[in-house]
C-alpha cells in the first residue's frame, strides 16, 4: 500500500505496527498452501526472496 504525502511528490509505502495492515497468519498460510511442494517443503516465492534473511537456491529452497 502506498500514500501520497501532503505537498510531496510521488508516493511512499505505508508502514504498519504489529502487522495491523494485513492478517499475517492468513497471509503466511496462503503462501504455504500455494507454494508447497509434493515432498512437503515450501518454495519461497520469487517476489519474497529479496526480503529473506537467508540464502536461497535458484529453486527456492533455503540453504543452510
Amino acid at each position: 500500500a502506498r500514500f501520497r504525502p501532503d505537498g510531496g511528490k510521488g508516493t511512499e509505502f505505508v508502514h504498519t505496527l504489529n502487522g495491523s495492515g494485513l492478517a499475517v497468519g492468513r497471509t503466511l498460510i496462503a503462501v504455504m498452501e500455494n507454494y508447497q511442494r509434493e515432498d512437503g517443503s515450501i518454495e519461497v516465492p520469487e517476489a519474497l526472496r529479496p526480503y529473506m534473511g537467508a540464502r536461497i537456491d535458484p529453486g527456492g529452497r533455503v540453504i543452510g
